[in-house]
């Protein structure tokens, strides 16, 4: 098996040795994919994992909110019921 931290250091040395303007290359190209990336990720309308998990959040507290008031609808209901009968 490979050590990742040894294929880690071997990738740095690699990239220390390369030349100012082949690094400043990698970098200018590696911002433009990003910039097109974001972009078209915007177009596509999605959420990030963050505030997906907002959300996630949100909905279980709503959820179990629901599931407590469900639980004392029914209790409030059963109370009239007994009530009704007497």
């Amino acid at each position: 098996m490979f050590d990742p931290k040894k294929l880690e250091q071997i990738a740095k040395q690699i990239h220390d040795s390369m030349p100012q303007p082949v690094k400043e290359l990698g970098a200018d190209v590696d911002q433009k994919v990003r910039q097109v990336i974001q972009g078209q990720l915007n177009k596509l309308d999605v959420v990030s994992r963050e505030e997906f998990d907002v959300q996630t959040q949100v909905l279980m507290r709503t959820r179990q909110k629901l599931n407590d008031m469900e639980k004392k609808l029914a209790e409030i209901e059963e109370k009239l019921g007994s009530k009704d009968a007497e």
